[in-house]
């Protein structure tokens, strides 16, 4: 199996079974992983604390996992679709 340690050495597939067939032969090199979420700045994003009802945490993480997500990267891709939704209607009413 071949080791991709640069970002460019990842081609731009034309179709999902070729995607496929290049992944079976491939595999990322963990430092390529590691340098790329050392890159991130944690500047970005804010720590906050929301109360949630513990069973509905527990179906929040229970989704999360059937979808192999963390529950809180979900939780944020939710509501960065839903605030978008919001501003698109309002755009669409001005």
């Amino acid at each position: 199996m071949d080791l991709v340690t640069q970002w460019q050495a990842i081609p731009i597939f034309a179709t999902e079974p070729e995607e496929a067939k290049f992944w079976m032969a491939h595999r990322l090199d963990a430092r390529l992983m590691e340098s790329s979420l050392a890159g991130m700045d944690q500047s970005e994003s804010t720590t906050i604390t929301l109360r949630i009802d513990p069973r509905m945490l527990a179906r929040l993480k229970r989704m999360a996992r059937s979808r192999y997500l963390n529950y809180q990267s979900m939780m944020k891709q939710w509501l960065s679709e839903r605030l978008e939704n919001e501003l698109r209607n309002r755009q669409e009413k001005l």
